[in-house]
């Protein structure tokens, strides 16, 4: 069982340090892309995760076309927009604003598609969140190109698609599943690359690779793989399973902090106020959300046998980011019944709870 005292301070620290590994994925994201284009980096990218999870991670024990699915969506449908969102000139550090969307995103969709009920403070959060994100695409429209902004949000709405399909998947090792979706990506992305890209800019961003120029992106990719991926990734799950949601996922909201702050510093990027201001007030919303019912809601939550729903590390998320829901349906299996306070209504799932950890992986 999941313990239920409050967070340690060595795991605050932990929290902390996956929030600034994913925060900055996005600067990181933004150096390789100076030298890989987008389809061929996020080919790279998960292929050098691919090869490992092939020879050494345990399959998780679920059908593989639920891992082709939650891989099409949460690798191949979030990085190929978001990638292309950043290489059409979105900043790095609005990226990271705007890539939160997939958590109204996915509350949505758990609604539609799961059936899923919302609480009225859901339905609230949710709808400042998009007004907010609308604010921020209308006030990029004015002063720059608004195709890198549209492409962002598709990569989040990408995101929270795989969210879905990954509380769909059921029950299973949350760090097994995020390794084993990183299977599905590479060949559909050196696909679109080889037909978008070309054979000529494929072959000069890998003529190049070992160069002293590309150096920055090399360690930028070597960055997005081992530690927005594998440690963020690993350090959340570790969190995930031994906390309740409403605890942890709160941190993943620091990410586009980090993200933003370390664009700043390492870009000049000085964000417009109207963006800032819109961005946080989705962050806000979606933690005022997601804030656990009264003890009064409680009560009433457990006369109807309300069940918790899952959550995702982001991502990513790099979920980066991602991210993403499989880590409560991996810690159902792991740690037996859930702990957390019950949602208002059978199977209401708070926007925390199913909010990617921003990863995207990269996030």
């Amino acid at each position: 069982m999941r313990d239920d005292r409050p967070v340690l301070l060595r795991d605050r620290i932990l929290a902390l340090v996956v929030a600034v590994a994913w925060g900055l994925n996005f600067p990181a994201t933004a150096i390789a892309l100076e030298h890989y284009p987008p389809f061929l980096l996020a080919a790279l990218r998960f292929t050098l995760l691919a090869v490992p999870t092939l020879l050494f991670v345990p399959r998780p024990p679920i059908p593989f076309r639920w891992i082709v699915l939650v891989g099409a969506t949460l690798g191949v449908l979030q990085f190929a927009f978001l990638y292309l969102g950043m290489a059409a000139g979105m900043p790095s550090g609005l990226a990271s604003l705007v890539v939160q969307a997939s958590a109204p995103f996915t509350v949505l969709l758990a609604g539609v598609l799961l059936r899923e009920r919302l609480s009225a403070r859901q339905v609230v959060g949710v709808s400042v969140a998009v007004a907010a994100l609308a604010v921020i695409a209308l006030h990029r429209a004015q002063t720059a190109a608004l195709l890198p902004v549209v492409l962002v949000l598709c990569g989040a709405l990408g995101w929270a698609i795989g969210n879905v399909a990954t509380r769909k998947a059921g029950p299973v090792n949350p760090l097994h599943l995020t390794l084993w979706w990183a299977v599905v990506p590479p060949i559909p992305m050196a696909v679109l690359s080889f037909l978008v890209e070309g054979p000529d800019r494929i072959g000069q961003a890998l003529g190049t690779a070992f160069t002293a120029d590309a150096l920055p992106a090399d360690l930028a990719v070597l960055y997005i793989v081992l530690a927005a991926s594998v440690v963020g990734y690993g350090i959340w799950s570790r969190l995930m399973g031994r906390y309740p949601s409403s605890t942890v996922a709160p941190f993943s909201m620091l990410v586009p902090v980090v993200g933003v702050l370390a664009s700043w510093a390492a870009f000049g990027e000085v964000p417009d106020l109207v963006e800032v201001l819109a961005g946080a007030v989705v962050v806000g919303a979606v933690l005022w959300s997601s804030r656990p019912p009264r003890a009064g809601g409680a009560v009433a939550g457990a006369r109807t046998g309300t069940v918790a729903g899952a959550e995702t590390p982001p991502s990513g998320r790099d979920a980066a980011t991602s991210g993403g829901v499989s880590s409560a349906s991996g810690r159902r299996a792991e740690t037996g019944a859930s702990h957390e306070p019950p949602h208002d209504g059978p199977t209401a799932v708070s926007p925390a709870e199913l909010s990617p950890g921003a990863d995207a992986v990269p996030r």
